[in-house]
This record gives C-alpha cells, structure tokens and sequence, in this order.
C-alpha cells in the first residue's frame, strides 16, 4: 500500500440553519481521486463527525466502489463498554451495517490508554477482537495508544497478537515528555510491531507554522508547504507503514497526495530546521490541542472546547493586539454552545484528552480573555 491513509474525521462540512453537516458531495469527489491516484486505506471510527463518519464512509466509498479496492479501518471505542453499557458484540455489528461491510481489513481497539486498558482487559477486549480474526471478519487486529512509553510496553508484553499499534507520531510531539512519540515508537520497534501514524500534523497545527518558522523552511523548500514537511517525517521513520490524515477539502488532499507519492526522505539538515521550528512553536503556543474533539462528547454544557482553544490559540499569537477579531468569533460561536465559563468542573473531558490537557483550568484563562 502507499503510505497516505485517508482519516475520515475532519471531512468538508457546510453550515445550514446554525447546523454543521458533513458535505457528501465534496467526500465523494475527495475520495473519487484518492483511489485514482493509487491510494487504498481509509480510516474512520464509533464516534467520529458525531456518530456519522461511519454511515459517510458507507456513502461516498462502500456503495460506489469495489469492496476489493479500497483497505478499511474501524474502532472499537473500548471506553464505552461500560459509560454507555454497550456489548462490543453489538458494536461491530453495527459498525459493519452502518459501513455496509461484512469485514474490516484493519480493526482496533480505540484509544487505549492505562484506564481504557484495564476496560479492555474485563471485557476481555483482545480475545474478541482475536475471534473476530479466526473468522475471517477482521484481517489485522490492533490498537490505538494515547499513554506513556511504560504502558504501551506492558500491554504489548501482555498482548503479542497485536499486530500493529496506532501512535500520535510527529515533530512537535517526537520528544514531549507527554506524549512521548519517540518512546513510543521505540518500544513498538522492540516488540516488532509495524506502526500506523495518527496526528502527524497535529491536527493542523503543523500545516499553519509561526512566520519565523515558515520562513526558516520555505528557504530551505520553496514549494513545499508546512503541512508536506510533518508528513514527510512521519513517513520518514523506519517502522511507520501508514500515515493517517483527516483531510479536509480538495487542497488539502492534493498536497498530501503529491506528498506521499512517494514521500522523499529526510535530511540530517532537514531534520535540524525542524528541531528549530518545534523551539519556535513551543514559543508561541498557548494550549497544545489537536482538536480531535474526544472532550466534546459528553461535555453537560456542550462547550466547544477545541473550538474555544483555537481562537484563544489565536489570540495568543497576537499578543500586542486587543483579540477584536477573536472575541467577535468567540461570541458567535458560543450562541450555538455553551461559553468557557459555564464549565462546571466535571472533569468528563480530562479523562478523554489523548493530549492531558488541564481542560478545566484552561476554559478559565479562555473565559478571563475572550468574554
């Protein structure tokens, strides 16, 4: 396979009557040109694009090409199994339907870290996922990590039928003592397990670089966009056989795609100007969110908290100015949801943060810069 997988979790939406909806045709054109230049794996999830990326991927790929054709990944979302009482059985059932498969080429088990592991481990999470392999219904079976180095290394002790695992791996995150991506990578290389990228743009925040940073790499590469350069490292690393983007219009597309056909490997030298650039990124960033959006689902207040973040993200960046321009979009966007400051504290979105973001703390200097 080519190295670009298509993640199905920040696709082309539209805006009709306040409502964001996903927009079909533009995934479908998306998707049409994916396949056609050669490129087959597609990710997507439970609850990603609130429940519907399923039912999308059925939609603009499933029913309009060849089964044979495409490669496709889903999720269990372990954590679930037990805040919503569901049976992992019923799950993928549904997940096939609502995909229209009656397989998945790659499946794992969402986001494990130490919690979600050890509801993994009552539900006896692997076993099934192993059964649904002697069957025939899942080809490799694997997991998503969101932990330290230690954890990832006690589960793959305990689990050698893993047969690959799923890390945040990129040049901002490669050395952080939280997310540990270069750990990480190492101890899947000790168990010889092949790795699939995820956030290898960091949500974006790799494709939208500093001035200072950008100029440092456009002189090195003219036409090359910032987005290219955080691709290129993740394909870059000797285990990665995949690299996941959540692409979402045409442009985004063809970049990635031009990118990784095949993606030129990186230089010492190269390697250097990024080592500057995460220096200049760490100085200006405020709250290091990737905006998976794991923390809106469930929130009692229905904060948009990524949302939130990048516009206080933005009004970082700008430190002399007044955040005019911010608190404008800030007062929008929190007609449709609730204000940083109606966060009661409940903490349901620490416990889903893949980043460890002190959320709560966080929506507090939000609320005391924007409202």
């Amino acid at each position: 396979m080519k190295k670009l997988g298509f993640g199905m979790m920040r696709l082309p939406e539209t805006v009709s009557d306040e409502e964001k909806r996903v927009d079909l045709d533009a995934v479908c054109r998306m998707v049409d040109l994916f396949l056609e230049r050669g490129f087959t794996y597609f990710d997507t999830a439970y609850f990603y694009h609130d429940r519907k990326s399923e039912i999308i991927v059925r939609e603009a790929l499933v029913k309009r090409h060849p089964r044979e054709r495409f490669v496709l990944a889903d999720k269990l979302p372990v954590s679930f199994l037990e805040s919503e009482n569901l049976k992992q059985e019923d799950v993928f059932e549904e997940q096939c339907q609502k995909c229209g498969v009656t397989y998945f080429d790659y499946y794992l088990l969402h986001n494990l870290n130490t919690e979600h592991y050890e509801i993994a481990e009552r539900h006896d999470s692997f076993g099934f996922v192993s059964r649904l392999k002697a069957e025939g219904r899942v080809g490799k079976m694997g997991f998503s990590f969101h932990d330290t180095a230690e954890v990832l290394d006690r589960i793959l002790t305990a689990h050698p039928e893993v047969d690959f695992v799923q890390l945040q791996l990129n040049y901002l995150d490669w050395e952080s003592e939280s997310v540990q991506s270069r750990l990480c990578y190492e101890i899947c290389q000790k168990h010889g397990k092949p790795v699939i990228v995820m956030e290898p743009v960091r949500g974006g925040r790799l494709a939208t670089l500093p001035k200072r940073a950008e100029r440092l790499l456009k002189r090195a590469r003219p036409e090359a966009s910032a987005a290219s350069w955080a691709l290129r490292f993740a394909a870059s690393r000797e285990s990665v056989f995949m690299v996941l983007s959540g692409m979402s219009n045409m442009e985004q597309l063809s970049d990635n795609l031009s990118t990784m056909d095949p993606p030129a490997p990186m230089t010492p030298e190269e390697i250097a100007l990024l080592e500057e650039t995460v220096r200049i990124i760490y100085e200006d960033i405020a709250v290091a969110c990737t905006g998976c959006r794991y923390c809106v689902e469930g929130c009692p207040k229905q904060i948009a908290i990524p949302d939130l973040f990048t516009l206080y993200n933005a009004a970082m960046q700008d430190r002399e100015g007044d955040h005019t321009e911010q608190r404008a979009a800030y007062a929008e966007l929190t007609q449709r949801g609730g204000k940083a400051s109606d966060c009661i504290g409940c903490r349901a979105c620490v416990k889903s943060c893949p980043q460890r973001i002190r959320i709560v703390e966080a929506l507090k200097t939000v609320a005391k810069t924007l409202e």
